[in-house]
């Protein structure tokens, strides 16, 4: 009999076409979930009985709540090498194996350049306007030459990011809780404290991990410290940023504004401020859905199956 698998959130319509499931697809039946399920009860009733899934990120978690309550549930794979929003401790006191996949490159530093470019040239706006029939542009915006870039975090991502910045003339500088000023002087940044960060950059780029140490690490005293010109720039997790005092800075216009690809409860709801401002851009966690990063996740997914399947799984998550 062959297992039941759900393949999860897949928006695009396009996880069967990009990768090869010949491998699997004698032993294994696939569902694939086109639209979010939605809250806990919703995930419990659609997936009960299946014994894999498929999980696309963070997109739909897996507390101990729901794993606890998927009596056939036997390998749960995420894409990427990480997701912190799966209970792992639970998953392996029912017996479920848990796997990653690999990925391809940094994605994400093109969008967080990318929002930076449209809060400063407003090129997604005025494109709008020119296919709605306007002669020509009304904005006028800062080039990023000769500004300030703060990284937040610099690990793979940070790096990624600061090197496209200098390429576009900028100066970089970099904080994170564990940043010495040798791996800045490594990366070719300056290294400097937390609030000289928020105080001398005009773009503030995140790029740490979610973790009980960075949940709210940029609140209202860091958000504070901003020039009144600056823009914060988050692809990272939602979280790390405190939204009630971004949302009454970006009311006030104590900041530029920020560009936002992550948020504290996605997808964004329906009447969320962050959609009504005129000084936030914001795109629907695009940071790692580029086609060879799906390409590399799913070819993933098919080599922890055909693992799981011949008793030897592969990128075991703990």
């Amino acid at each position: 009999m062959a297992y039941r698998c759900a393949i999860l959130d897949d928006y695009q319509n396009v996880v069967l076409k990009v990768a090869d499931w010949s491998k699997v697809k004698e032993d294994v039946e696939f569902t694939v979930f086109n639209n979010h399920l939605g809250g806990p009860d919703k995930v419990i009733a659609a997936l009960k009985d299946f014994e894999i899934i498929v999980a696309m990120r963070e997109r739909t978690g897996f507390p101990r709540q729901i794993i606890e309550a998927l009596p056939k549930l036997k390998l749960l794979i995420s894409t990427g090498l990480r997701n912190a929003s799966i209970d792992t401790e639970a998953a392996k006191a029912r017996g479920v194996t848990v796997c990653g996949t690999g990925a391809f490159g940094n994605p994400t530093a093109g969008i967080a350049i990318g929002l930076m470019l449209e809060l400063t040239r407003h090129i997604g706006y005025e494109n709008a306007r020119l296919h709605g029939g306007a002669p020509w542009q009304t904005t006028i915006g800062p080039d990023l030459e000769g500004l300030t870039l703060g990284v937040l975090g610099l690990g793979k991502l940070g790096i990624r990011t600061a090197n496209i910045a200098k390429a576009f003339g900028m100066k970089v500088i970099a904080w994170s809780q564990n940043l010495t000023p040798e791996k800045c002087a490594e990366a070719g940044v300056g290294y400097v404290g937390k609030d000289d960060l928020f105080g001398q950059s005009d773009f503030i780029t995140i790029h740490v991990v979610l973790s009980q140490r960075s949940r709210g690490l940029v609140g209202k005293h860091e958000i504070g410290l901003m020039k009144p010109s600056a823009f914060l720039i988050n692809t990272s997790r939602g979280p790390i940023v405190d939204e009630a005092a971004l949302v009454a800075a970006l009311l006030d216009h104590k900041i530029g504004g920020a560009g936002l690809d992550t948020f504290d409860v996605e997808p964004l709801p329906l009447d969320h401020p962050f959609r009504k401002m005129k000084n936030v851009v914001i795109t629907p966690h695009l940071g790692y859905v580029s086609e060879q990063n799906y390409h590399a996740y799913f070819a993933g997914v098919v080599e922890d199956i055909r693992g799981f399947l011949d008793g030897k799984p592969v990128r075991v998550m703990t």
